[in-house]
């Protein structure tokens, strides 16, 4: 006979700068979203995933997450955040199933327990990343990456010779709107087109550096609400980004027509498609731009709260989940 349902639900990120760079050892800022994934588990049968079976050997995500349980469950999943997008959905995903599996078995995880639960999650379906995406589902609000100002630290996560320090930022009220290019590029390649271009060119080394001061500057800007600051920095890094070779003309047309109504905008996440960002304080006149240019857009408020558990059960358009083969 089925249980209960354990509901759960996590935000999805952006990356406001510092997206490739950190991959470096430079700093990242990063705001969770208000755009969510909610999941529900209940005890079930057999293990079913919005109402279909689960064949966990082609759903990494679910089989990392289930790698202790000894008995079946069902799933639900709806989200508002859409998949390949740079958003996060991924790290939401996870972040939200480990939360309501453990609840189902009684227990009560830390804020840590679920980022290296998410992390291992996205390690064990993609092999490589940095729990930057998991840190800031979990976390909610704004997530600062080797960053060492003194600020309020979360966690420090390590793997395979490479370290990670997470901190809080206290982030003021802010309005986003960021624009899906409805390109679906996945993260490695784009991590390796700037790998090979580090190799063969020291002048990318210089722009990275660059780009991590860039992102220092732009996190004095943001903790200072200083949007003129943080828009001029947005806009510089996105030039930088582009002379990486990891935008593309469809992130570039949204970007540029955004720009006379925000204080900056940028490519936000691997590049190569996916979404942009803007800083703004009209964000209905953004979202209208970026629509009449082919892209979709969602005004984003900053101060979303982290991974959380909720009432009743997941109610919506389930979640397009991709299976592995």
């Amino acid at each position: 006979m089925s249980g209960e349902w354990f509901t759960a639900s996590a935000p999805g990120k952006f990356v406001v700068l510092g997206e490739h760079s950190v991959v470096y050892g430079k700093p990242a800022v990063v705001l969770a979203t208000d755009r969510r994934i909610t999941c529900s588990v209940r005890r079930s049968r057999r293990n079913t995933l919005n109402g279909d079976y689960l064949d966990f050997s082609r759903q990494p995500h679910f089989n990392y997450l289930t790698r202790d349980m000894n008995h079946c469950l069902d799933f639900l999943t709806v989200s508002e955040i859409p998949s390949g997008s740079g958003m996060g959905s991924s790290a939401a995903l996870s972040a939200a199933l480990a939360l309501a599996i453990r609840s189902e078995r009684g227990e009560f995880p830390t804020e840590l327990f679920l980022v290296e639960e998410a992390y291992g999650a996205e390690l064990h379906a993609q092999g490589n990343g940095s729990p930057m995406d998991a840190s800031a589902c979990v976390h909610g609000g704004g997530i600062a990456i080797n960053v060492d100002d003194g600020g309020k630290e979360l966690w420090t996560i390590s793997r395979n010779n490479r370290t990670w320090k997470v901190t809080d930022i206290d982030v003021p009220k802010l309005s986003f709107v960021i624009g899906n290019t409805g390109i679906k590029a996945p993260t490695g390649p784009q991590v390796d087109k700037v790998r090979r271009y580090m190799n063969r060119n020291g002048f990318a080394a210089d722009i990275i550096d660059e780009m991590g001061d860039v992102t220092m500057e732009g996190y004095d800007a943001l903790r200072k609400g200083d949007c003129e600051r943080l828009g001029r920095l947005m806009t510089h890094d996105h030039k930088l980004l582009s002379i990486l070779g990891v935008s593309c003309k469809e992130l570039n047309t949204l970007v540029n027509a955004s720009l006379p109504y925000s204080y900056g905008a940028k490519l936000t996440g691997s590049g190569g498609g996916g979404c942009m960002v803007a800083l703004t304080d009209r964000p209905e006149k953004v979202a209208e731009i970026i629509e009449s240019r082919g892209g979709t857009p969602y005004i984003i408020r900053s101060g979303s709260e982290g991974v959380r558990m909720e009432a009743g059960v997941a109610k919506g358009t389930p979640m397009e989940i991709p299976m592995t083969r």
